[in-house]
């Protein structure tokens, strides 16, 4: 028994343009696409529902390769710092909070970024603990690899001035040599441990508010990362057993696995072979980012000569993190922004190489002419985040040099040396809805702005940006013979918007509206449904 998809236009992604004009599903399952007569006298006997789609427009399934689930959910449940454009608005949202806490209660904020301050003010901890008045502090960057923390938090973490930098991390320091509060990578995990644990009733919470969302935007899956955050790895994981098949909320997420995180899951994954959820490789950080100019770099930052970022393992720590995994027949997934962390990561892989499937590199953030060769010659694809050219332009210019902007997010480069891209958001780091991201790779600027691009010979044709997140994110998992594409044999994936992606201008684009997310077959999503929960 099956289902019917008609009367709208139906973009294949096989080619550019490729349309059907009905396609017929069964159990999950794309059976034969065609003509809605030919479907009717085909399986008619067979069809038990049909899906008016009346006049809009759908696609394959839109997958995002590349977030942290239960973090983007975070983000919408805590204070989110992201979209405040001054240090005046983000002093006057933490004094809100910080009224609301308890007794002892962390005040806790995602995704602040001094780039979109005038005076590009970051707070010290003795500003922060007069703004929270004897709580903890502690805020994370937007990008997640640098963090502020008070007095309090530094006291309860016992980091004083004779605290050394931990491996893979920086403390920063004035001139006396006493922490400001601004902590880089790892070394903001020795404020983390002393965070209390959040319940795991949070963590369900945040799943599942992340993956609803998620659905709302047309995402029908995505890639993410959260085992290694949330204390023991059964934590997070039972948030997706409660969500995934105790709701049956339908999305299908794939799991990567953090190395310090495999050990544990190892011994459990047995206990968690759920519904639409399913493991993949094991996540390595190679690196931190352009925006607190962690991103390791072959040579130093165009607007801080002295450094040249920072690596989070010796060239024979990620060697041995590399053999580890393949021990376990995994690929590996490395997040490599800057071009240094991605030729060590190269090199390391050259050295031990996946015994199947691809190894993925995360962010790419940085290449060269020799990388790309490099990356040719191996069994790799790239997980890229259009939203960053929104996000990180024109500041990254700064820190780069115009020498090197050139390469910085070159999709169109990477494309055409016929290297597989699956698109991301990275979120809760970026916004998580995919026109973003496909504007962002089409019209290479930010929403609003009215100029021909940043580097804008990189710039992606809307089917080349639409297959990041189609058939680009279904490669990215060694899926693409039966995701990504809508055809015979391929899962009935798909995303419905009420107007053709194609065909409107590009700034239309981004007020482009949902009317159904269909996973498996069966809605999961639709426009009028939520209409009706909001009268």
């Amino acid at each position: 028994m099956g289902t019917l998809f008609h009367n709208g236009t139906i973009y294949t992604m096989v080619s550019e343009g490729d349309q059907c004009k009905a396609a017929y599903v069964e159990e999950g399952k794309i059976v034969k696409t065609g003509t809605k007569n030919e479907l009717l006298e085909l399986y008619g006997s067979e069809i038990t529902h049909t899906v008016d789609l009346e006049g809009n427009v759908m696609f394959p399934g839109f997958v995002d390769s590349h977030l942290h689930l239960i973090g983007h959910g975070e983000k919408l449940i805590r204070l989110d710092l992201s979209e405040m454009t001054s240090a005046e608005e983000m002093e006057k949202a933490l004094k809100e909070k910080a009224q609301t806490l308890g007794k002892d209660e962390w005040l806790l904020g995602e995704g602040w970024n001094e780039n979109n301050f005038i005076d590009r003010k970051i707070f010290h901890k003795f500003e922060l603990d007069a703004i929270a008045d004897g709580s903890p502090v502690l805020l994370s960057r937007v990008c997640r690899h640098a963090f502020l923390a008070n007095s309090k938090a530094l006291e309860l973490a016992g980091i004083t001035s004779e605290t050394p930098d931990p491996a893979g991390g920086i403390i920063k320091r004035d001139t006396d040599g006493e922490p400001t509060g601004l902590l880089h990578d790892s070394a903001a995990d020795l404020v983390k441990k002393a965070v209390p644990e959040v319940s795991q009733e949070y963590l369900n919470k945040a799943l599942k508010t992340s993956v609803e969302y998620l659905l709302s935007l047309g995402l029908t899956g995505g890639h993410t990362e959260d085992l290694s955050y949330y204390g023991y790895v059964e934590r997070p994981l039972k948030a997706y057993k409660k969500v995934f098949e105790e709701d049956h909320v339908k999305f299908k997420a794939h799991l990567l696995v953090h190395h310090e995180a495999l050990d544990d899951f190892k011994k459990v994954k047995q206990n968690y072979q759920l519904p639409f959820v399913e493991y993949g490789a094991m996540k390595i950080f190679g690196d931190g980012a352009f925006g607190g100019r962690t991103a390791w770099l072959s040579h130093p930052y165009n607007d801080a000569p002295e450094t040249s970022g920072v690596y989070i393992h010796e060239d024979d720590e990620l060697l041995n993190l590399i053999q580890k995994a393949r021990k376990e027949n995994m690929n590996i997934a490395v997040h490599t922004i800057g071009d240094m962390a991605l030729q060590k990561t190269i090199e390391s892989i050259k050295k031990c190489p996946p015994n199947g499937g691809r190894d993925r590199l995360i962010h790419a953030g940085l290449v060269s002419e020799f990388l790309i060769e490099e990356m040719k010659g191996l069994s790799v694809i790239l997980d890229v985040q259009p939203g960053f050219v929104a996000s990180d332009f024109p500041w990254l210019i700064e820190r780069l040099g115009t020498e090197r902007i050139p390469y910085a997010y070159a999709f169109r480069t990477l494309l055409d040396e016929g290297i597989i891209c699956a698109g991301g958001s990275d979120a809760p780091i970026e916004p998580v809805d995919p026109l973003l991201g496909i504007y962002a790779a089409n019209a290479r600027r930010k929403p609003g702005e009215d100029h021909e691009g940043y580097v804008p010979e990189q710039k992606l044709t809307r089917h080349e940006a639409i297959g990041l997140y189609t058939y680009g994110s279904a490669a990215a998992i060694q899926q693409e013979n039966y995701r990504g594409f809508i055809k015979a044999g391929y899962a009935a994936d798909f995303t419905v918007y009420d107007r053709d992606l194609f065909t409107v201008p590009i700034d239309d684009l981004l007020n482009a509206e949902v009317v159904y997310t269909i996973v498996d077959g069966e809605i999961a999503f639709s426009q009028s449904a939520k209409k009706v929960r909001s009268e």
